[in-house]
């Protein structure tokens, strides 16, 4: 089963989320637990935390289906020791806010080297990073989302997140997020049929789909390659809908958040019935195609 949402507004308090996300339709949510854009951050207080717990009940979404992202200002591989230090606590105190909510997963991106370390010495210290942060922040686990290379960020190669995940001790506590426009621009086609099998055949490889926590679904404004990040609307940018009638009819893609990200939330909740109506009924089912259901794709 397919569980789809979209990263929702915290405005008012954490615990708005999960009815932000009922009221898009959404079976998943991501979010942030704090401002992305200020080091500094209030501890979540009781009352929020019970209220977020509830709130997640009450609109029936298991916690396995919400995956939050850190803050933009965390660079786990920061060649100057001050900031690296600064982001390894910061992405610790986001940890832990993650497991107060009573969630078991963090979204990240690894880091940049910022031109003063190796791209190999940037992506050590990433996973260095991991393991201090792990121990101190128990049943979270630490999910790498692949960039799209843009400037000095690591993380866009499959090869990358592989030499991360080898290096994380607790290989129980790591995880991948695919993001399918930094995907595309990072280089790997995801236009057609054939091109999706061809990617994530590799990433299987590379990588391997036991790793995989949860996707980001955005289109992409830029060309194949480009190393550009800038999401578009599902159907509106240069990806098109292959990818995610793929994603929506493979039972690789069960069973984890798949988050939209895509720019105009309005969008959202037609963006979500969208995808939808890509989804296979299941195999047990006695009943007919859904009104306006999708064909399954040829193989």
């Amino acid at each position: 089963m397919k569980y789809v949402g979209a990263h929702v507004s915290i405005a008012g308090g954490v615990e708005n989320a999960p009815l932000n996300a009922r009221a898009i339709g959404a079976r998943a949510f991501a979010l942030f637990t704090r401002s992305p854009r200020r080091w500094q951050a209030k501890p979540l207080e009781q009352e929020s935390i019970r209220a977020f717990r509830n709130n997640l009940a009450a609109v029936d979404i298991d916690p396995r289906h919400v995956l939050p992202h850190d803050s933009y200002l965390i660079n786990l591989g920061h060649p100057d020791r001050e900031g690296l230090e600064k982001s390894r606590a910061a992405f610790l105190d986001e940890m832990q806010r993650v497991a107060r909510l009573g969630l078991d997963k963090l979204n990240f991106h690894p880091g940049a080297h910022l031109g003063g370390i190796s791209l190999e010495a940037c992506l050590d210290r990433v996973a260095e990073s991991i393991n201090r942060v792990l121990d101190r922040a128990p049943g979270v686990t630490a999910v790498i989302e692949n960039t799209a290379g843009q400037g000095a960020n690591v993380g866009y190669r499959f090869e990358h997140l592989a030499h991360i995940i080898q290096r994380v001790e607790n290989r129980s506590r790591i995880g991948v997020c695919l993001d399918t426009c930094h995907s595309f621009t990072a280089g790997y086609d995801l236009r057609t049929r054939s091109a999706c099998d061809a990617t994530f055949a590799e990433f299987a490889a590379i990588v391997g789909f036991n790793y995989l926590c949860g996707m980001h679904l955005n289109d992409a404004k830029p060309d194949l390659g480009s190393r550009v990040d800038r999401h578009e609307s599902l159907g509106r940018g240069k990806l098109g809908m292959t990818v995610f009638r793929y994603i929506m009819q493979d039972v690789r893609f069960d069973d984890i958040p798949l988050i939209l990200e895509t720019p105009d939330r309005k969008c959202w909740p037609g963006e979500i019935e969208r995808l939808y109506r890509y989804e296979p009924l299941p195999p047990d089912s006695d009943c007919g195609p859904r009104p306006g259901a999708a064909k399954p794709m040829p193989r």
